[in-house]
């Protein structure tokens, strides 16, 4: 049982008390399988551990999900047509699985993904997941400085010892982050960390556009934001940002994934400071922002290509209190 490992494992022990006053009240661990990785595509899997304010397991929760179409990579997560044929859709688990999430703080590693989807699916049903925080497990791994060769999910259970079993198995992906998870809040409540907490804003409402013509699937990994429009920048591009260098106004940076501080806000402070935000890379973008460099998005792909400088948020932010005044014309 997950609770015995959890109460054998000499690192799991209690911290000493108070605990963090601000920490929340219970969180619930998610992890989804899906057709794909782009907006359109659908959850064929879900996963939910409820832990109690200190992550301790209080219960948990699976289901197959019918996406009425191809289930995507089946070599990934190895669930056939046949297999979903019987399933649920999601419409018909919604309300249960929104009792699962119902306040607590959504757990998941590329905490984005995770709730991208079930936000969309949710909006797709016509209501909203009762989520108001999320919390990504590859932040708070940052914030705690622990010793990773990558941020993927078998690095962070090989650290704590956490044995995975079925990987891509969204029960076992739920319980292993939940072994994980555990340690990790707690060494941050002895640091008197603060947890890397992000707002969930929930769609209001969904269309499935139909697919262009020549539309080909790619399952690469990528993330998916809702598009937002953004002011114009002021100053022209005075070229690319040198290494080692100052940021100048109207340089055009990019940004790839999950983000410690809420991505909108890091924007707009990109924003003000007098830069160019991108939603794309090309040769003429100074910096591509990224918490997983090793990442195989096709923004980093093209920073690679093009030469452009790959950092991480730490870094960013750091270059954003020097930013350079635009040259005189």
């Amino acid at each position: 049982m997950l609770e015995d490992r959890m109460a054998a494992a000499p690192w799991l022990a209690s911290p000493p008390s108070p605990w963090p006053a601000a920490y929340p009240e219970g969180y619930a661990v998610v992890d989804v399988e899906t057709t794909g990785l782009a907006r359109d595509d659908r959850i064929v899997s879900a996963a939910v551990y409820q832990l109690d304010a200190r992550g301790a397991v209080q219960d948990h929760w699976y289901t197959l999900v019918n996406p009425q179409r191809d289930p995507g990579p089946v070599w990934i997560h190895g669930l056939t047509s046949d297999t979903l044929a019987d399933a649920p859709l999601f419409s018909e688990i919604a309300d249960e699985l929104a009792q699962h999430l119902d306040g607590r703080v959504l757990v998941a590693h590329n905490a984005v993904f995770d709730w991208s989807m079930l936000a969309r699916e949710y909006a797709r049903a016509g209501s909203a997941a009762p989520v108001r925080q999320r919390l990504c497990t590859i932040a708070l791994s940052k914030e705690l400085g622990l010793p990773l060769p990558n941020h993927k999910l078998e690095s962070l259970a090989a650290h704590y010892g956490v044995v995975q079993e079925r990987a891509h198995h969204a029960l076992d992906d739920a319980r292993v982050l939940a072994e994980t998870f555990r340690p990790s809040l707690h060494a941050a409540a002895a640091g008197g960390l603060r947890l890397p907490l992000l707002a969930c804003q929930p769609l209001t409402e969904w269309s499935d556009a139909p697919r262009p013509i020549g539309y080909q699937r790619s399952y690469r990994a990528t993330s998916w934001r809702a598009s937002r429009k953004r002011p114009a920048c002021p100053y022209p591009n005075p070229g690319r940002y040198e290494p080692d260098g100052r940021l100048v106004q109207g340089m055009r940076v990019a940004f790839s994934g999950d983000t410690s501080i809420d991505r909108e806000l890091l924007e707009d402070q990109a924003i003000e400071a007098g830069l160019h935000v991108a939603t794309s890379v090309s040769r003429l973008t100074s910096l591509l922002v990224t918490n997983d460099p090793e990442a195989a998005t096709s923004k980093i792909t093209k920073a690679r290509s093009f030469d452009t400088p790959v950092i991480d948020e730490a870094a960013f932010t750091q270059l954003l209190r020097d930013v350079a005044p635009a040259p005189d014309k």
